[in-house]
């Protein structure tokens, strides 16, 4: 496997990019990082993208094949991303570190990145901080605010947690968020 080695300058032209590091494409998690997208976009007035679901990438992961290629240079050139993973044995899962390995070192520098996990109980509420945040900031990514934890039993009304995390955060997320460079197209 050839890792992803393109150095990003010091300007994020993208918008904001979902990722969802679940095997079910279409899955739970993927929705809720959808929900977590929508409500950064609004309150940071930051172009969406459709989102990345690695469960569709998942045969090609570690071939490297153009779409994978495509997907992971989506996510450097985002401006924040949100990438979400169900909590698999206490931590994320391999698919997403198959992607996440993709990456050369600092590939994601400067990108501002929102941990999202799903757990089935509130004793996984910190895989994201204790997993996810260290993997993200090891490939350059600011990681400014807590990981928006939420459990199975909080899906089918998840906006209530997600205004409560997103009450405390958005200001914080919205200063680290870098600015598009003037002329240079979201």
């Amino acid at each position: 496997m050839t890792a992803h080695t393109d150095q990003q300058t010091d300007h994020h032209p993208g918008g904001l990019v979902v990722v969802s590091g679940n095997p079910r494409p279409g899955s739970r998690t993927l929705g809720v990082a959808q929900a977590v997208g929508r409500r950064l976009a609004g309150s940071l007035a930051l172009p969406g993208t459709d989102p990345v679901d690695l469960a569709l990438l998942a045969p090609e992961i570690l071939t490297g094949s153009a779409a994978v290629t495509a997907a992971r240079d989506r996510v450097a050139a985002a401006r924040l991303v949100v990438v979400a993973t169900p909590v698999y044995k206490a931590s994320y899962t391999g698919l997403l570190k198959a992607f996440l390995d993709g990456y050369g070192p600092d590939a994601l520098a400067g990108v501002v990145a929102v941990p999202v996990v799903v757990s089935a109980s509130p004793a996984h509420a910190l895989a994201g901080e204790v997993h996810l945040r260290p993997v993200l900031v090891e490939l350059g990514a600011v990681v400014p605010a807590r990981t928006f934890a939420v459990t199975e039993d909080q899906l089918a009304d998840v906006g209530q947690p997600l205004e409560a995390w997103a009450a405390r955060w958005a200001a914080t997320l919205g200063r680290a968020v870098p600015a598009p460079l003037a002329g240079v197209a979201p």
